[in-house]
């Protein structure tokens, strides 16, 4: 034969190679050299588990890779070169049939005594007498040919029923007139023109909140949250116009002011700093230069403008200074509905609040010792809030948000009970007195259950507390009557006038605060990113009733920024997981499972480190969907530069990102901006769905719940319906995780047992890591 033929024949017999799972050759000349027809190219290329059975080892081998006489693995293939075959099959077979013999001896009986079983068709057809009755022969087994397979009876599926134009159209009709309905009895019961001014401000405000919040892109979801948390720092005009004394305070109302100040400070500086920190992270090698100090020019306008025109005594620049400060801070949200324009809105965050801030010293015109302790107040605050941003690991992220968040809540509490203390004297005489007091009770209870509530949270998220949901008993109606003993504590307080109100309402603080506390314990740690986001929103709604509370509009219109974006976040959180709001605050999701998704008999496919990396280097459109394993882990720097790798060799790499993945709305995002990924390679579940059917290779690094199959294809399963990331459809899965176990949801994954997956177990951090030598080693 031609060196053309053998050529020919090799690179056809490889082909075939390069497609199957077994190889076995035969092709042996006697007393010659085995000839070679599979070379080393081909058993590289071939799938990591495969077996290559040579049975002409003994001359040699016909594949090129064949040690004589050994069961090797190479290039992550079984190789069984054995050259003693013929004589291993006898014993083999001997074995094969003590077992069978074995089994059915051990199925009769134990050493000292029998179980005759004749109901069972093997035992009685091998007795031939028992107790001396002859039992031969057996009868024979019922004919299955009598047997009529029933075909299932096919499940009558209901239509939908086609959307009915009229009952839609008169619910909308309902709901429209319930809530202008609703405004008309607000009109009747308003005490006076302020708190008509106020709602018209709260409910203008939330309208532009509501449709700017839903314009910020979901990879900005985290620095929003960050921003929010620094707005909300507004809380320290609520500090400012209740402090006094000297250069420190002298009475109960005023040091509670002091200190609502003094941790609202902390919040403004730590999350602005946090903020500008993330944003800085998203940023590419090729961005055009950035100028951010030139908006030092809008702000020394404002200021300087508004202190010339305060000394100049036009009164009515304080409140157009409080419409300039709202403004940017509705800037501040609306930045971020791209990466261009987010860090512009941090630096518009910042302007708004510093004009709050000083348009409310320059309405109360404070001594120069209360000035001085204002601004020691809020300079010491500020060195805390920056000291804890610029340590924080953005790792830790969801934690300094939840503790932010506490910081909102103690705040709110404090202003509510300074200012009843402070107005206490003059409201028995108050026509507007129930609307205060009103306004007050609401900022206590939501200020309390934000404060315990972030605390708890911040906890389970840093590992001080399990996160696994406590589940007291009769938790529901213990919460049921904490939730009614605050609301009689603010019955009483309006009804009674004559009761001392302090007691009262430092009664729905600290009952508040247990509910804070039981609500958010019994809440699993999978469920932290909806927590988070709900705390946002009460945070702003506290804000909101300390808004009403001192007739303050900058105060409401932040509160109603930051309550909708909270809102909002959650809705996006729950529709994400397929869940209600109510069912994840009142807790105890993932305890128990309604079944197993696991297909009956079926088995997972393991690969080692060095398969893993054959399979990313045979694959030329690759994406890499991350979860809460990779955060706790770390392992997004190793991820990075194996990026960085693959993409220098002209490989297409993405990310795909679950909204839920991680532990707050965007982290995932932010986290792999930290390690250098590009924020074009990153993509939202809606953007990529539909491109895993033509995707070589899926890579799922610590993801479990958010790419489970069963939330498709298991109406029974717990998280039926849940939007998932459809990454079985791709060609090949590799799941890296520590260990076979269920997801928060207590569900099995049955893409774990597909044919087209392998699992790859181990830390991430540590396997990452491996993936990335053995790349680094295949690119070299």
């Amino acid at each position: 034969m031609s060196q053309e033929f053998l050529d020919a024949e090799r690179a056809l017999l490889g082909k075939e190679a390069r497609t199957s799972d077994v190889v076995i050759t035969t092709a042996l000349i006697p007393g010659k050299p085995a000839p070679v027809l599979i070379l080393e190219d081909a058993v590289r290329d071939m799938a990591p588990g495969s077996v290559i059975v040579d049975l002409a080892a003994e001359m040699g081998g016909n594949v090129q890779t064949t040690k004589k006489g050994e069961i090797s693995k190479i290039h992550g293939v079984t190789h069984i070169g054995l050259t003693d075959m013929p004589s291993r099959m006898p014993a083999h077979a001997s074995t094969l049939y003590a077992n069978n013999i074995s089994g059915f001896l051990f199925s009769l009986g134990t050493n000292d005594h029998f179980h005759i079983n004749l109901e069972d068709e093997v035992t009685r057809g091998a007795i031939v007498l028992k107790a001396g009755e002859l039992l031969w022969p057996a009868p024979p087994p019922p004919s299955m040919a009598a047997v009529q397979a029933s075909s299932p009876t096919p499940t009558a599926v209901a239509k939908p029923e086609p959307p009915n134009p009229f009952n839609e159209t008169l619910k909308d009709a309902f709901l429209y007139s319930t809530g202008l309905a609703g405004l008309i009895g607000l009109g009747i019961a308003a005490p006076n023109p302020a708190f008509t001014t106020m709602t018209t401000t709260l409910a203008l405000s939330g309208v532009v909140g509501y449709h700017t919040v839903w314009g910020v892109v979901p990879a900005l979801h985290s620095p929003l949250m960050s921003v929010t948390n620094a707005v909300s720092g507004i809380t320290a005009v609520g500090g400012l116009l209740l402090m006094g004394g000297g250069y420190l305070p002298e009475t109960p109302v005023q040091w509670l002011a002091s200190t609502a100040a003094l941790i609202s400070f902390v919040n403004v500086f730590g999350g602005f700093l946090v903020t500008q920190r993330m944003l800085d992270m998203f940023k590419r090698p090729n961005d055009p230069p950035e100028y951010g100090y030139l908006y030092g020019i809008p702000a020394a306008a404002l200021l300087g403008g508004y202190i010339t025109a305060a000394m100049q005594g036009y009164s009515e620049v304080h409140q157009i200074a409080y419409l300039a400060s709202s403004l940017c801070c509705v800037g501040a949200l609306a930045g971020l509905s791209s990466q261009t324009t987010a860090r512009k809105g941090n630096y518009l965050g910042m302007i708004g609040v510093s004009g709050g801030i000083a348009a409310t010293l320059g309405m109360l015109t404070p001594s120069h010792p209360v000035l001085a302790q204002m601004l020691g107040v809020a300079g010491i605050g500020g060195i805390i809030g920056s000291t804890i941003a610029k340590k924080i690991e953005i790792t830790d992220l969801p934690q300094l948000v939840a503790g932010f968040h506490s910081l909102v809540g103690m705040a709110a509490v404090l202003t509510c009970l300074a200012t009843y203390m402070h107005d206490f004297p003059a409201m028995a005489m108050d026509p507007t007195a129930a609307t205060l007091k009103t306004s007050l009770f609401l900022g206590t209870y939501i200020g309390g259950i934000t404060f315990t509530g972030s605390l708890v949270a911040y906890g389970k998220l840093q590992g001080s507390l399990s996160s696994a949901p406590l589940m007291l008993p009769g938790r529901h109606a213990i919460n049921a009557g904490l939730l009614a003993g605050s609301l009689g504590c603010g019955g009483a307080l309006l009804a009674f006038p004559d009761l001392p109100g302090l007691p009262l309402l430092s009664a729905a603080a600290v009952l508040s605060g247990i509910q804070g506390l039981t609500l958010t314990a019994a809440i699993g740690g999978a469920d932290m990113p909806v927590v988070i986001t709900v705390l946002n929103s009460y945070s702003g709604w506290a804000l909101c009733a300390e808004g009403f509370m001192l007739n303050n509009s900058l105060m409401t219109i932040v509160g109603a920024l930051i309550g909708s974006s909270g809102a909002i976040l959650s809705y996006i959180m729950c529709k994400a997981m397929n869940r209600s709001l109510p069912n994840v605050i009142l807790g105890g999701y993932g305890v128990t499972s309604s079944g197993s998704a696991r297909p009956a008999g079926a088995t997972h496919t393991e690969v080692t480190v060095d398969s893993a990396a054959e399979l990313i280097h045979r694959a030329s459109n690759i994406i890499i969907t991350p979860g809460y394993g990779l955060c706790v882990a770390k392992a997004q720097y190793p991820i990075a530069e194996l990026v960085d790798i693959l993409k220098g060799i002209g490989k297409k790499v993405r990310f795909a990102i679950h909204p839920v993945a991680g532990r707050m709305p965007g982290q995932l995002n932010v986290l792999l901006a930290e390690a250098g990924v590009p924020y074009d390679d990153v993509f939202e579940m809606e953007e990529i769905n539909d491109d895993f059917p033509e995707t070589d290779l899926v890579l799922v690094i610590g993801a479990n719940d958010t790419v489970n199959s069963a939330a498709e294809t298991d109406p029974q399963s717990p998280i039926a319906g849940m939007p998932v990331l459809k990454v079985w459809k791709a060609n090949q899965v590799v799941v890296m995780k520590r260990s076979m176990g269920v997801g928060y949801a207590a569900v099995d994954n049955p893409i774990f047992y597909n044919n087209n997956t392998a699992m790859l177990l181990g830390d991430a951090k540590k396997t990452c890591d491996a993936l990335l030598d053995r790349i680094k080693h295949l690119t070299a």
